[in-house]
């Protein structure tokens, strides 16, 4: 396993249990036996599919695992692969078959990747900007899905509450409605003390899922 994503992937888990008030160390052994998996990427989703049957309890990081099993597929399994496997048949096939899979929150993953490869301090414009391009006329729905972020940019300069606040009114049926909590909280504070870890918790209104993000944006961009 990629161990950025190992240990965002720890670092969710740990955030959700604590939220929740329970830990159950076998899903987070089995979870781990999925992505250390050299079955094939469908094969591992079934595989991870399977587990999150079995402990319906984290159900609400179906979608978010899915993300991370992609996101450690790119950086560890692909090197397994023939060189050009991402253009290849059976890859676009793979894309094909799990096109409804995963949340925006992929690409704001890659982006991060893209920025430690870089060497660059990630931001809210550049991501919407440059990494997104939102502003290009062959990208609106991109635009779109990121209005919510484009039109309350700089809630960054806010506290928690108002982030949430802002949060709270969105259309339940956007794209970005569960992760603009979490995300624009991450681009506000991309390295929170415990104190503001604890009163960005006290602010959601859904605390185990938004604690599960955070934690894992927050540990997946630290320096290694």
């Amino acid at each position: 396993m990629d161990i950025r994503i190992e240990k965002a992937l720890a670092a969710a888990l740990a955030a959700y249990e604590k939220a929740l008030k329970k830990t159950d160390d076998s899903f987070s052994a089995q979870l781990k036996s999925v992505f250390n998996s050299e079955e094939g990427f469908l094969q591992k989703v079934d595989q991870l599919d399977e587990v999150l049957d079995n402990y319906p309890v984290y159900e609400d990081l179906r979608e978010v695992l899915f993300d991370l099993l992609l996101m450690n597929f790119f950086a560890a399994d692909v090197e397994r692969l023939e060189e050009d496997y991402l253009e290849s048949e059976e890859w676009e096939s793979i894309e094909e078959q799990t096109i409804d899979r995963g949340t925006e929150l992929l690409n704001l993953l890659l982006y991060l990747r893209e920025c430690i490869d870089e060497k660059i301090s990630p931001s809210l414009e550049d991501f919407l900007k440059e990494f997104l391009l939102v502003d290009d006329d062959e990208f609106q729905d991109e635009y779109r899905i990121y209005e919510p972020m484009l039109a309350n940019q700089l809630l960054i300069d806010s506290g928690y509450r108002e982030i949430q606040q802002v949060a709270g009114k969105l259309d339940q049926n956007q794209e970005l409605t569960e992760l603009f909590y979490p995300t624009m909280s991450f681009f506000s504070e991309m390295q929170p003390s415990s104190a503001q870890f604890e009163a960005y918790i006290e602010a959601s209104q859904n605390k185990a899922f938004d604690a599960a993000i955070y934690a894992m944006l927050v540990t997946y961009n630290e320096d290694k």
